[in-house]
């Protein structure tokens, strides 16, 4: 039989690693009203209460473990990114926090009641490896749940930045060989690949998020979000950068009401429980 090599996602984990440490001041200004609040859905979703002791998978600026602190829970952030570590430890000091690889998590076996992730699935260059390792920290009835963005035709941020790139540069850039960004937005192959790698009683569901900007800040996501966003930006040319930003601006002010933009980022919620 012919065993087919894992593909090769090396330089895209680099290029996030490097990204993710330079973002680890501004993500948290342009994107924290969103997944703040997904965090909640999360906490809820893995049962979370007093005396639990939970992970937060790719904590980023810490919202999941310091939100479970402040319910009672024993909670610990891991990210790769030293300088989000830092960020998340000097605004939630309740919570504890350390670098640490999603994909090589360094706790024992059956040491935590709860893993949660939010958002970090789609930055992973093996995911599956990620969802492993929760399964294998996880204590048995243990649960574990993650969200991913939902795919452009229902997230309008993500529809207006590709609609601006499409006309202005082009989405076939060459890009660091990654995993398919929205793999994780078909409830069923979340529910497969949590089935697959042991987990039981698992539950999708879709999480109505709205994100609400100044048309400005909007135009800030280009930079100061998501270091996949950045990869794709900074891969046009300089003409067609300019006229993509003038042109998610436009658009951004074309939809504001009363100064502010509101727009539908619906999400897919994952939950499995360890046997």
């Amino acid at each position: 039989m012919t065993t087919i090599p894992a593909p090769d996602y090396s330089l895209f984990k680099a290029t996030e690693h490097a990204g993710w440490s330079r973002l680890a001041g501004s993500y948290h200004e342009v994107t924290q009203h969103t997944t703040r609040h997904a965090a909640r859905y999360l906490l809820d979703a893995v049962r979370l209460a007093p005396g639990m002791r939970l992970l937060d998978v790719a904590t980023g600026p810490g919202y999941g473990a310091g939100q479970a602190a402040e319910r009672g829970a024993e909670a610990i952030g891991l990210d790769f990114a030293a300088a989000m570590v830092a960020e998340a430890q000097a605004t939630y000091p309740e919570a504890r926090f350390q670098e640490g690889d999603a994909e090589a998590v360094p706790f024992p076996d059956q040491s935590f009641d709860a893993v949660m992730c939010a958002f970090g699935i789609l930055h992973f260059a093996h995911p599956d490896r990620a969802i492993a390792e929760a399964h294998r920290v996880l204590r048995p009835g243990g649960r574990f749940a993650f969200t991913a963005w939902c795919t452009p035709d229902k997230a309008e941020h993500f529809a207006i930045f590709r609609a601006a790139v499409a006309e202005h540069g082009s989405l076939d850039v060459a890009l660091p060989p990654s995993p398919d960004m929205f793999r994780f937005a078909d409830p069923e192959e979340a529910r497969q690949t949590l089935a697959r790698i042991g987990f039981t009683d698992i539950e999708t569901s879709e999480l109505p998020l709205i994100r609400r900007f100044a048309p400005e800040a909007f135009l800030d996501t280009l930079t100061k979000a998501t270091v996949r966003t950045q990869m794709l930006v900074a891969a046009q040319t300089p003409d067609a950068q300019v006229k993509i930003r003038a042109a998610v601006l436009a658009r951004a002010r074309a939809l504001a009401k009363g100064g502010i933009v509101e727009l539908k980022t619906p999400a897919v919620l994952a939950v499995g429980r360890r046997p």
